[in-house]
């Protein structure tokens, strides 16, 4: 398989990765054991770094999300990442330039959660100050 047939393998799993592998052969029109092959290639390559679970649109529009600029004290910002990284609630962690040091993605099943998850990122030692926003809606998902 070539660079592109790898990437269309990698979309297909994007989109399903249950999907079975000879459906995905099926869809890439090659064998199945190429496409097991190269499954374990890309594995073992760490391309493939895992699997997971995507929720359905209904349950994620459920959850409240907010969006937490944090400012660490620079001596601290590694333990603040290594505290982020242990609440659940928090999904992603972007280290930025700017007046803030890390933007933090919080989903919660209620207002009520959120809060008590924001009261938590704020009293984390090393957290010198936040801001949050709660996103209202989502325009564009690519």
């Amino acid at each position: 398989m070539t660079k592109n047939a790898d990437a269309a393998l990698l979309n297909l799993l994007r989109a399903n990765a249950r999907e079975s592998i000879s459906e995905l052969a099926r869809k890439l029109g090659v064998s199945r054991s190429t496409v097991q092959s190269r499954i374990e290639r890309l594995e073992q390559q760490g391309v493939i770094s895992g699997y997971s679970v995507k929720v359905s649109d209904s349950y994620a529009q459920s959850l409240v999300r907010a969006h937490v600029l944090v400012t660490a004290l620079p001596k601290l910002s590694h333990q603040v990442v290594q505290a982020l990284e242990k609440i659940a609630e928090v999904k992603t962690l972007h280290s930025v330039s700017g007046n803030f040091d890390m933007i933090v993605i919080v989903e919660a099943l209620s207002i009520r959660d959120l809060d008590a998850v924001l009261d938590r990122i704020g009293a984390l030692d090393g957290v010198e100050r936040t801001m949050s926003s709660i996103i209202l809606s989502t325009r564009i998902d690519r």
